[in-house]
């Protein structure tokens, strides 16, 4: 917890990014507590509404490379500032949607808005301020939208309630515009490049190109388990009733996954700077395959599903974590926002990809098919882990030891 003692300036910012990232991510998770109220206002299919969360991390994925030039040219601020800017409409396209072509432009748009707000302009902001120590400022920040849900179903659930769902929709206009933008536009510092002990710039001495096949890596390993965590979660109640769970069971289970993992991130944050992504992928990760491997042989047990909870809530939860910081460990401020940018479209495309092909596994094959599938991925995961642990650069294995 150092940091919060040691600049101002990025706690603001921390505060700044807590609030409007529970707001861009608690909001478009509408679907999840309105899904069945959207499918008969639209004449939609429960599956076509939920695709519309597909939609949005397929734009996302796409518009993120775009974005890299404009992070490293404008500074996150102002790209987050335009990004919100964006969002807005995308509810009041919801709004008025009658039908599944506006429904779905309604999530284009969302998607284009937040390919600069959600995540990865957050964590290029925090790099901008605390460079490579922002670590644990992002674990931080994940801690706190890890809650996202929490908070927002139940506030989605009651603002439906007294307004329908097309009321809500522009309630979040009205948060987009009214809590996000104003938050960005005055109690954000302009950009000003994070230094090395006080000194000159870190840009001043820009450090040694990484490989192309270092990035190839760090691209794949956050890819793959990207498809692990964000496909688990989706599939997760289902996959515990394959396994033998009557519903009540598997909803208890499933239940506990959240808090384990945010847990996991807190577990992470109080490590400080004595580690850094590579090593928090690496313990986390190996928690993965031996999770899957031990419900996959199982068949059922309840403290067999017990144990997979616990594993793979405390693994993915810290997964998280490593996902965002591992870029840190290879590139400094002139080149993160760029490596970023670009690994988001394999990223969200892993996101929006990863539910229905499990689904598709789960059905035609049962939990084995889905567990087979990510139990590979994450077996690769590590193996690549590995491998970037020994391409560390010196200053950051130093930081790692």
């Amino acid at each position: 917890m150092r940091f919060l003692k040691s600049d101002s300036r990025l706690i603001s910012v921390l505060l700044v990014l807590a609030i409007t990232q529970l707001i861009g991510w608690g909001t478009i998770g509408l679907p999840a507590v309105v899904g069945r109220e959207l499918a008969d206002g639209l004449g939609m299919s429960l599956p076509g509404v939920f695709a519309g969360s597909s939609v949005l991390y397929v734009t996302m994925g796409l518009c993120a490379p775009l974005l890299a030039k404009a992070f490293a040219r404008h500074g996150a601020r102002k790209v987050m500032m335009v990004g919100t800017i964006v969002s807005a409409p995308g509810y009041i396209v919801l709004f008025f949607a009658r039908e599944p072509l506006l429904y779905f432009a309604g999530w284009v748009i969302l998607g284009m808005g937040g390919s600069a707000t959600l995540s990865t302009g957050a964590y290029i902001m925090l790099n901008e301020v605390a460079g490579r120590g922002a670590k644990n400022a992002i674990g931080g920040l994940m801690l706190v939208t890890g809650l996202s849900s929490s908070i927002f179903w139940p506030t989605t659930s009651f603002l439906s309630g007294h307004l329908g769902w097309r009321g809500t929709c522009l309630v979040y206009a009205a948060m987009m515009l009214l809590i996000n933008l104003p938050l960005y536009a005055f109690l954000v510092p302009r950009r000003k490049l994070a230094t090395d002990h006080g000194g000159a710039s870190a840009k001043a001495a820009p450090p040694p190109a990484i490989p192309r096949s270092t990035f190839g890596l760090v691209v794949c390993v956050i890819t793959l388990n990207a498809f692990v965590n964000f496909g688990i979660s989706a599939i997760l109640i289902e996959l515990l009733r394959a396994e033998g769970l009557a519903p009540a069971q598997a909803l208890a289970f499933g239940s506990m996954l959240g808090v384990i993992q945010v847990s996991a991130r807190g577990l992470d944050l109080l490590g400080g700077g004595r580690w850094d992504g590579i090593t928090t992928g690496l313990v986390a990760g190996t928690a993965l395959p031996v999770a899957m491997l031990l419900l996959m042989t199982s068949e059922g047990a309840t403290w067999a599903v017990a144990a997979f909870i616990l594993l793979y809530g405390a693994g993915s939860g810290a997964m998280a974590v490593a996902r965002a910081t591992i870029p840190l460990v290879f590139y400094d401020q002139a080149e993160f926002a760029k490596a970023m940018s670009m690994i988001a479209l394999p990223l969200n495309l892993a996101s929006a990809i990863s539910p229905p092909l499990l689904v598709g596994l789960l059905t035609q094959f049962g939990g084995r098919g889905a567990l087979g599938l990510t139990f590979v991925f994450s077996c690769v995961t590590v193996l690549i882990l590995v491998l970037l642990g020994r391409r560390r650069p010196q200053a950051a294995a130093a930081v790692a030891t």
